[in-house]
């Protein structure tokens, strides 16, 4: 197994430590939510370090292209379940975000079927940066940057439907050919 793979991997394992740390004592301590805080930043830059290792050094995988969105999908919907449940963020666009990443996976499952692999889009990488960035801010939960935030989950939500709609248009012949 290469390092980017074994990063994405990492990414996973950090997962229940980053909930672990953001809900322990009801989410209402400063101190674990910076700890969970570090997790979910040092997570998301593995999500970065493993896509440029890979690419740089010639070392994509079919693993790697389907593990990490996978393992980016998981970190941020255990954060955003995690904010839903502390009343931080309305479960409507929970919802949204967690429908488009179940509509992309099955979209994948079925081109995988086809021996296809579908990559992410620059839009599904922008939608991911910016719900990581979201993230972070919910997560420190700083009232002076309320409306920085707040305007970070409505691009966030903005650009989780821009991605849905590119990856139904470019790949929509997966699901009525059965092939690109």
């Amino acid at each position: 197994m290469n390092l980017p793979n074994k990063l994405t991997i990492l990414r996973v394992i950090m997962i229940p430590f980053f909930v672990f740390f953001m809900l322990l004592d009801g989410g209402g301590n400063q101190t674990y939510r910076y700890i969970a805080a570090v997790i979910f930043i040092v997570a998301s830059f593995t999500d970065f370090l493993d896509g440029s290792i890979a690419r740089k050094y010639n070392l994509v995988t079919n693993f790697g292209k389907f593990m990490d969105p996978l393992a980016d999908k998981l970190l941020v919907c255990s954060g955003l379940i995690c904010f839903t449940g502390l009343g931080q963020l309305p479960a409507w666009i929970v919802i949204i975000i967690i429908s488009r990443e179940f509509i992309i996976s099955g979209f994948r499952l079925v081109a995988s079927d086809n021996g296809i692999v579908i990559a992410a889009s620059y839009w599904g990488k922008f939608k991911t940066a910016s719900q990581m960035i979201m993230s972070v801010l919910l997560i420190v939960n700083i009232p002076a940057l309320s409306i920085v935030t707040t305007a970070l989950i409505w691009i966030s939500l903005i650009l989780t439907v821009i991605s849905l709609v590119d990856y139904i248009a470019k790949n929509h012949q997966v699901l009525t050919e059965g092939s690109l």
